[in-house]
């Protein structure tokens, strides 16, 4: 099960991040990107209501959608989140006492890092994904340094991630990437333009695929 979330994440190429100001747009906000063609959507544990969410969200959409919960801080929260349906976790920060729990309950777990020694540290502990962030800080050559001397990182950049800047990532090495405002912005959640959503999972869709390609 474990390898084939992993597979799942890594065909689609991209983590659609919500963080919605409240739960009740985000069963919409699921189907539209699922429409644009990402079924991978990360639901952070900021948003009201996240482990009811989370849990409703998958009931609706079953195999087709692959939920995972981001802002993970403690593996208490890690355990409850898998109890209501998430496929994966994410965390802002280095947090060995999740790391373990994933593995524990057979999860891929991504863990929030920034330098070398925390990506090193994170992998070593058994971290299946290494998500950078903020990654518009240090961008894609930031990411090709690393992998030079540590080539074993599946490294996924988080922040600052578009459309545009996310074949620059993978020509770094990146496995995947993950969009928050520039993918799900707070405008097409208070707005609820769905066919917005819709239109701009299709041109991440379409950016991942061409990055892919060469």
């Amino acid at each position: 099960m474990k390898s084939e979330t992993i597979r799942r994440i890594l065909d689609c190429g991209i983590v659609a991040i919500i963080r919605a100001d409240n739960s009740a747009q985000l069963v919409d906000a699921t189907q539209a990107l699922i429409e644009g063609g990402i079924d991978t959507i990360e639901v952070t544990m900021t948003t009201p209501n996240a482990l009811q969410v989370i849990r409703e969200t998958t009931q609706k959409f079953g195999s087709k959608l692959l939920m995972g919960v981001g802002t993970v801080l403690d593996d208490i929260t890690a355990r409850l989140a898998m109890e209501a349906g998430a496929q994966f976790v994410v965390t802002p920060t280095l947090r060995p006492d999740v790391i373990t729990i994933c593995n524990r309950y057979s999860k891929p777990i991504m863990t929030g890092c920034y330098t070398p020694t925390e990506m090193l540290t994170a992998h070593e502990a058994g971290s299946d994904f290494i998500k950078l962030f903020p990654a518009d800080q240090l961008g894609a050559s930031y990411i090709k340094a690393v992998r030079a001397p540590l080539p074993q990182l599946s490294i996924i950049p988080t922040g600052g991630v578009t459309a545009t800047t996310c074949g620059d990532f993978f020509k770094a090495g990146c496995v995947a990437v993950a969009a928050g405002s520039s993918l799900v912005s707070k405008s097409i959640l208070e707005k609820r333009d769905w066919k917005a959503l819709t239109e701009q999972a299709a041109i991440f869709v379409a950016a991942v695929k061409r990055a892919k390609a060469n």
